[in-house]
């Protein structure tokens, strides 16, 4: 497990212990920790454009619209034709974050989704599958006679971000490629608010199938928000789908205030606690917040500097490990926030991903505590049941910096994984 600064590598996933990889991957033997994630498979296409295109298309600048197949089709053609595009990626939030995920932990992941049946060398599909960490288990995925979806972002002078998405047979997932056993035994189910969209869709029942066979036997819900005009367009459902299912909500600050009606991070992110046990708000160059609960008998001051803003000394208890709030008899409601790692790169051509990666480290920190549980059973880490392995300062850290990976590397994953060692990051996991 490649954490930043010092580390006892024994307690986390054995990425020391070299070998092949194989077909078929053991889930229910002892260590095999894995999650899954449900995910709209699409590629994602970049291109630089102005605003004069944006606006010809009718498109709102900064936000996520669907396009039939036929006009997105016309659009990638153009874009082809006057070499606008910058790159092309295999995509989907849930997707980015699977492979992130397995990149930082050394460790198997499993993506449910449709693909194409019949892959041919260079098509959307291939290019998916080999530009997808090894170690995310594509097994599961359902075949179909149909296209995979693309996803079209295009990039202003400004550096807005605004995706026009062709659906395919993206949404065409069905309860059959949902299996139980494997849901019940992940250290955590990933899915996007995108899933539940369009509630007459296959994928929509998919979803909630997994939802309903996780909450069974207590798996915990990640949920990504993706868009702000989503959250603002199903704002009763999204709020009451939280409030009955998710456990961790990952969201930009856009999406925090549609979400909270709450244009402050911190503000939003108290008012995420009255719904989840953790929240994580990205705020662009501001860098990002990571909110939870703990029980007031577990909490663990700072050693640093307290700040306040719209909350006074609201990162008093950064230093303690976050907790599912059911299992809290005191619960309070902890902050921490980090500035942008380094200031960010020196330059930055795309944000595109840099939030999946922030929560690629979260699920990462989470899987790690699991993972522990599981092999040391009897650790005094475990006495009480808490969300992570490491406390909410942290992990932000790590966040941070795996964020600064994607933005620097100018890809929606990462192309390799972080250093050994981090020299700006000294203090140990293990005494946080």
């Amino acid at each position: 497990m490649k954490f930043p600064g010092k580390r006892k590598i024994k307690h986390y996933f054995p990425v020391t212990q070299k070998g092949r990889t194989p077909f078929n991957f053991d889930f229910t033997r002892k260590g095999s920790v894995y999650i899954v994630g449900i995910d709209q498979l699409l590629v994602d296409i970049e291109a630089t454009v102005d605003d004069e295109f944006i606006n010809r298309y009718g498109i709102q600048k900064g936000q996520s619209v669907v396009l039939n197949d036929a006009v997105a089709e016309e659009l990638y053609q153009y874009l082809k034709e006057k070499n606008l595009i910058t790159g092309e990626y295999p995509g989907g939030a849930v997707g980015n974050t699977l492979h992130n995920y397995s990149v930082l932990g050394d460790s198997r992941s499993v993506l449910l989704g449709v693909i194409n049946k019949n892959i041919t060398v260079g098509d959307y599909a291939y290019k998916y599958i080999c530009n997808t960490c090894s170690l995310v288990d594509l097994s599961y995925l359902q075949p179909s006679d149909g296209q995979m979806g693309k996803a079209i972002c295009f990039i202003t002078p400004d550096g807005e971000r605004t995706f026009a998405i062709s659906k395919g047979r993206m949404n065409d997932l069905t309860t059959d490629y949902v299996p139980e056993d494997l849901v019940k035994g992940a250290a955590l189910l990933l899915i996007s608010a995108y899933l539940l969209r369009d509630e007459s869709t296959p994928l929509f029942a998919s979803t909630m199938e997994a939802v309903r066979k996780a909450n069974e036997v207590g798996v915990p819900i990640v949920l990504s928000l993706g868009t702000a005009s989503l959250i603002k367009e199903k704002h009763e459902f999204f709020i009451n789908f939280i409030k009955q299912n998710v456990n961790i909500v990952a969201m930009n600050d856009l999406e925090a205030c549609a979400l909270t009606d709450e244009s402050d991070p911190l503000l939003a992110g108290r008012k995420c606690l009255d719904m989840v046990d953790m929240a994580l708000i990205t705020v662009g160059p501001h860098g990002l917040y990571l909110c939870g609960h703990v029980d007031q008998q577990c909490a663990r001051e700072t050693k640093d500097q307290l700040h306040t803003k719209s909350l006074v000394d609201y990162n008093r208890y950064e230093y303690s490990r976050p907790m599912f709030k059911k299992n809290c008899k005191e619960p309070i409601k902890i902050y921490t926030h980090i500035n942008p790692y380094m200031g960010g790169p020196g330059k930055i051509t795309s944000t595109n991903g840099a939030g999946d990666a922030a929560l690629a480290a979260l699920l990462h920190d989470v899987a790690a505590n699991a993972y522990h549980q599981e092999m040391v059973p009897n650790s005094p880490k475990h006495a009480v049941n808490f969300v992570t392995y490491s406390s909410l300062s942290q992990i932000s850290k790590y966040a941070n910096r795996v964020s600064y990976e994607v933005i620097e590397q100018n890809s929606p994953r990462l192309l390799r994984g972080l250093p050994e060692k981090e020299d700006s990051l000294e203090e140990s996991y293990w005494e946080r």
